[in-house]
């Protein structure tokens, strides 16, 4: 056991911290946007850092052993990340997601070690995955359940006390707003509560996708709001809210479109000269809203996104012309609306 969480916190010690970019904008709107790049971990996503916090808490709970058959329920990225941390503990690792799930994550699991579980209907991923925890006498990850608990919110290196040290230095050092998606809800949980307890005025902005239940359960104050329905948006959107998600710390949320998000990825990956995954999209869609609307009041200010995984994972699925046609996907006014913001600094009420 001490061994094992030593080689996790290893893993930890040999890898820098995550780079903030800066995307470019106008300078004379005195606005900056800021991207935290969570793609250049070894695993290539936010969900590293998550994967990391999941094994050390499972390990000094004793819910892990060495020869515990690590199980997750997952749509890719956080079963790539868990499975690398798996194989470096000699655990065999089984990730549980939507068929649906791309082929780039499905082989990028399987070259970390992991098997990979798929089941037709997303909405009883998380069934299948305790299933087959019960069956095989192995530990349910269950990082729907646990993300909001297995990092340190107050500090030790998350991502929030991260972007905020990164940011010391620049014009606008303490961001008017930090956006991210929720897929588990344990980023925007670390994120809110970090910058109550620093007693930062930054607000926190979570876009959900279609088909999530946590924006319409905002809607209604309603958490018991069920959709039924997978997300297309890999990595964030659930159809049910979530344990780890906690809305206390949120301040706003916004609906994105599909196609407003695969937009925003495919425009923000020409000005960034690389391709960012879906999720990054998605974000992207919403921090553009909110400098639109900081411009129009004519205040200045930096506002944070993340770019969560790499697009190169995507190749056969967003940034392929056919799979968006064979959904129903029109991207084209949404891109219209992206140039504008990024023209005039113009978005739609």
């Amino acid at each position: 056991m001490t061994e094992a969480i030593a080689a996790v916190e290893a893993d930890a010690n040999r890898s820098a911290d995550t780079h903030l970019l800066p995307f470019p904008l106008p300078r004379h709107w005195g606005i900056d946007l800021y991207l935290k790049d969570e793609s250049v971990h070894p695993t290539g996503s936010l969900k590293h850092r998550l994967a990391r916090s999941l094994f050390l808490y499972g390990l000094c709970n004793g819910w892990i052993g060495p020869e515990t058959t690590v199980i997750e329920a997952s749509s890719g990225s956080t079963a790539v990340s868990e499975a690398y941390f798996a194989r470096m503990l000699g655990l065999p690792f089984v990730a549980v997601m939507p068929a649906s799930t791309s082929p780039e994550k499905i082989a990028q699991i399987e070259f970390q070690g992991g098997r990979c579980h798929l089941v037709e209907d997303p909405a009883k991923v998380v069934i299948e995955a305790r299933w087959l925890a019960e069956d095989s006498g192995g530990h349910f990850m269950d990082q729907f359940t646990y993300a909001e608990r297995a990092t340190d919110w107050r500090g030790n290196n998350n991502i929030a006390e991260s972007i905020y040290a990164q940011l010391a230095l620049e014009r606008h050092p303490v961001p008017a707003w930090i956006v991210v998606g929720a897929g588990t809800g344990g980023t925007s949980a670390t994120i809110g509560r970090y910058a109550r307890y620093q007693r930062l005025p930054t607000k926190l902005c979570v876009v959900d996708p279609e088909n999530s239940a946590f924006y319409p359960a905002w809607q209604a104050a309603d958490w018991s709001v069920r959709t039924g329905r997978g997300s297309r948006i890999e990595g964030i959107g659930r159809p049910t809210v979530e344990a780890s998600f906690v809305p206390s710390v949120v301040d706003r949320m916004v609906h994105v479109p599909d196609a407003a998000s695969l937009a925003a990825m495919r425009a923000g990956s020409a000005v960034l000269g690389r391709r960012v995954g879906g999720s990054t999209g998605t974000n992207l869609w919403g921090a553009f809203g909110l400098i639109a609307e900081l411009l129009a009041a004519g205040r200045t200010g930096s506002v944070v996104t993340l770019i969560c995984d790499a697009g190169d994972r995507y190749a056969d699925t967003y940034y392929a012309d056919e799979w968006v046609a064979a959904h129903g996907l029109d991207l084209a006014p949404h891109l219209g609306t992206v140039e504008r913001f990024l023209a005039d600094g113009s978005w739609p009420s």
